[in-house]
C-alpha cells in the first residue's frame, strides 16, 4: 500500500487563470481527480483523504477564488463564477476530462460544472451539494451564525466568544500578511454567497451528461435525503450514495471507499500500480 503523506509531496503551485493566481498541490500520479473544498475551508480540509485518492490518481486539489492563498480581485463570490475557475484552471493544466469531487460548496461548484461545462469531466462527485434550497438550509446557516446579509452585518464578537476556535481556523487558514482581518472580509462574501443562492430546475439537472455520484449524509443539517434523491433522478446518469448517520460535517470521514469504488468505475485508465 502506498505511504503517500501530504505533508511529504512536491511544493505548492500558483497558475494563472480566469483573472485568479489559483493555489494548488499534486499528488500522486495517474488520471487527473480535483478536489474542492467547501466554504470557509481549504485545500488542507482534504490532507486525511488524499492518500487514499492519490493510490490511483493524480490529485489536484485547489485553493477556491478568495480562499487560503487563491486571490480574489472580484471582491465577490458566486458558484457559477468559481465553477468557470475550475474551468479554466482545468485548461491552463492541460487537464483532458478530468474527474472532480466537490464537497458542500465545492460540490455546489462541480454542479454548476456539470450543468456549464457539460464536455469537461469525465466523472462528477457531488458531496452535500443541494439544487433546492429550502427553509432548513436557511435555519442552518442561522445556527452556524451566518444570519442573513443586509438585515445587520456579521456579528464578528459573537463568533469569537461562542466558536473561539472556529475563528482562530479561519485566521490560520485565511491569512494575509497584509490584512490580519481578511476572514471577516472573506467570511461577509461567503454569506452574501449563502443567502443569495436559487433553486435550479430538473431541466437544469439535466443539462449534466457526465456520470455522477450523489454522496448524502442522512443526518445532514442543511439538505434532507429526498433531495438527493431528486437529484439522482433528474440527473441523466447519476448514481446515489446516503452516508448512514453521517452529518454535513462528516460525510468525507465516511465517502472515501464509495468515492473510489465510483470513480474507478470511471476512469479511462486506471493507475493498478500503487504510488509511492
Amino acid at each position: 500500500m502506498s505511504q503517500t503523506n501530504p505533508t511529504d509531496t512536491q511544493q505548492g503551485r500558483y497558475i494563472e487563470a480566469n483573472g485568479l493566481n489559483i493555489y494548488y498541490e499534486e499528488y500522486g500520479k495517474g488520471e487527473p481527480l480535483i478536489l474542492l473544498h467547501g466554504g470557509t475551508a481549504t485545500l488542507r480540509s482534504w490532507q486525511e483523504h488524499i492518500p487514499a485518492f492519490a493510490e490511483y490518481y493524480r490529485v489536484i486539489a485547489l485553493d477556491s477564488r478568495g480562499h487560503g492563498k487563491t486571490n480574489n480581485p472580484a471582491g465577490e463570490l458566486s458558484y457559477s463564477m468559481m465553477a468557470d475557475d475550475v474551468a479554466a484552471f482545468s485548461q491552463a493544466l492541460n487537464l483532458n476530462k478530468p474527474l472532480v469531487f466537490g464537497y458542500s460548496d465545492g460540490g455546489q461548484i462541480a454542479l454548476e460544472m456539470g450543468m456549464r461545462y457539460p464536455d469537461l469531466t469525465n466523472a462528477l462527485v457531488l458531496g452535500g451539494a443541494c439544487y433546492r434550497f429550502p427553509e432548513q438550509y436557511f435555519e442552518a446557516l442561522k445556527g452556524f451564525g451566518v444570519d442573513k446579509p443586509g438585515t445587520a452585518p456579521l456579528d464578528f464578537e459573537r463568533m469569537q466568544r461562542e466558536a473561539p476556535d472556529w475563528v482562530q481556523y479561519l485566521e490560520a487558514e485565511h491569512a494575509r500578511t497584509d490584512d490580519p482581518d481578511y476572514w471577516k472580509i472573506l467570511m461577509e462574501q461567503i454569506s452574501i454567497l449563502w443567502w443569495n443562492v436559487q433553486d435550479y430546475r430538473v431541466e437544469d439537472l439535466q443539462k449534466i451528461t457526465a456520470p455522477t455520484l450523489i454522496l448524502q449524509g442522512d443526518r445532514d443539517e442543511g439538505v434532507d435525503v429526498e433531495q438527493a434523491v431528486e437529484m439522482y433522478r433528474g440527473i441523466p446518469n447519476a448514481e446515489l450514495a446516503v452516508l448512514p448517520n453521517a452529518s454535513h460535517g462528516q460525510l468525507g470521514e465516511l465517502s472515501n471507499s464509495v468515492v473510489i469504488d465510483f470513480l474507478k468505475r470511471h476512469t479511462t485508465q486506471l493507475n493498478t500500480t500503487p504510488n509511492d
